[in-house]
């Protein structure tokens, strides 16, 4: 009997897991490691939940036709002709990528980088991950000419990739891929007949207007599905929202129709209630869009914040350019780690963690050799305890200097410097 496939937890979930048990038995500790975007929900969209709360039949597989329409008009303020029939909604962007590479079947070719779940999925879809290193400060796409390379190697070998996935901006560097690489990356994705499955979920989360991520979809049209959903900009992690724009003509209806048919067989239809709601909040309202606004701007001050503390001791950081991540390059600091006994980037995660009760994730988890001395940092979770502090937080002319953002930078800054002293010596507990 064949073994199954081998199922490991999700690395992001798992620190986290592993940090709310440490909380939970009296220590303090500082998360970094997982994407929840620790803020309130809007109290519009709270009151649009309760009242649909009576919603209790399965509805569309698809969506309803609110939130179809809903989300196509999301995607047509943005320059990209959309009809509410090329929309599919599900109980989350994530489902909705797995679906999507169970659709496509065959191999996926993943950036290096990458999320941790993209490889995972691929093999749990029956494939295989094909890693690509990206470019350089342009983190979420695979390099066009070694896509053209890896994707020929693994064909001659026996290999099907027939489709590359794509994050914009990226996790897990928060920086953006250039226009000129994505079109180059559409274009190789065509010449070589692979789909393209575009990540989108940090879309509305780029501090500079001028520097929004451009979609593949706008060179590729006829091949690009895009994802997208509430998780990120309106910090809905928990509402479980994900829509999927699927590509019109031939190769778009085949995906879109047996994308439907995974959904029937595995999530039936996303939640009604939080269909009603999530369809007010894709309509984009003044509160909804005022909303995200403060958000963005809390994320940019935090991020940057903290970045400036991992620059100042010396680590090397593509300047962040969107969403709450960071990807600091510790290589510079080789040598001074070395005095902890720290040679790579898992046993740089396990020293903070254990040591200093921060934690992170190692770059291993997102595809990188575990020699990488790179982790990736989460700076969502530091707006508060509470739901009165988060508040504040987003409320606040300058988030940096309420106490409790204030202490976990503080603390940030102390770890840090005392990580690469000549000398290392303990430090007291997170106040």
């Amino acid at each position: 009997m064949p073994s199954p496939t081998p199922v490991t937890m999700s690395a992001t979930l798992a620190a986290d897991e592993a940090l709310d048990r440490r909380r939970r038995a009296g220590e303090q500790v500082l998360s970094l490691a997982g994407g929840e975007i620790g803020l309130p929900v809007l109290p519009a969209l709270r009151e649009r939940l309760a009242a649909a709360a009576d919603r209790n039949a399965y509805g569309p597989v698809a969506g309803s036709p609110e939130l179809r329409s809903a989300a196509a008009g999301y995607w047509r303020r943005r320059g990209l002709s959309t009809h509410e029939a090329a929309v599919v909604c599900g109980p989350g962007s994530k489902p909705l990528l797995f679906a999507l590479m169970l659709a496509v079947g065959g191999d996926v070719v993943v950036p290096v980088p990458s999320w941790v779940s993209y490889a995972a999925q691929a093999a749990l879809a029956g494939g295989r991950a094909i890693p690509v290193p990206g470019v350089p400060g342009e983190g979420g796409i695979p390099d066009p000419d070694a896509l053209r390379t890896a994707v020929r190697r693994a064909r001659a070998a026996g290999g099907d990739p027939r489709a590359v996935v794509v994050t914009l901006p990226d996790n897990p560097t928060g920086t953006i891929a250039s226009p000129l690489t994505v079109r180059r990356l559409a274009e190789a994705a065509t010449e070589l007949d692979l789909v393209v499955i575009s990540d989108e979920i940090y879309c509305d989360l780029v501090f500079d207007p001028k520097e929004r991520a451009v979609s593949p979809a706008f060179s590729a049209p006829e091949r690009t599905v895009i994802t997208t959903g509430l998780t990120k900009n309106l910090a809905l992690g928990g509402w479980r929202t994900g829509v999927a724009r699927l590509p019109e003509g031939p190769l778009g209806r085949g995906i879109q129709d047996r994308l439907v048919g995974v959904a029937s067989q595995i999530w039936s239809s996303m939640a009604a209630p939080v269909q009603a709601a999530a369809a007010w909040a894709f309509e984009e309202p003044a509160e909804v869009v005022a909303h995200v606004a403060a958000s963005l701007r809390l994320h940019e001050s935090v991020a940057k914040a903290v970045a400036r503390r991992f620059t100042a001791v010396g680590a090397v950081l593509a300047p962040v350019r969107a969403t709450c991540y960071l990807y600091p390059d510790f290589e510079p600091l080789r040598d001074r780690l070395a005095a902890h006994g720290v040679h790579t980037g898992g046993g740089l995660a396990e020293l903070l963690a254990e040591r200093y009760g921060i934690g992170l994730l190692p770059g291993s988890a997102f595809g990188e050799a575990d020699s990488a001395l790179r982790v990736r940092v989460a700076t969502g979770r530091l707006y508060g305890g509470t739901d009165a502090e988060r508040t504040a937080a987003l409320e606040a002319a300058d988030p940096l200097g309420l106490p409790w953002i204030r202490a976990s930078l503080d603390r940030i800054e102390e770890v840090l410097t005392t990580l690469v002293a000549d000398q290392p010596q303990p430090l007291g507990e997170l106040s």
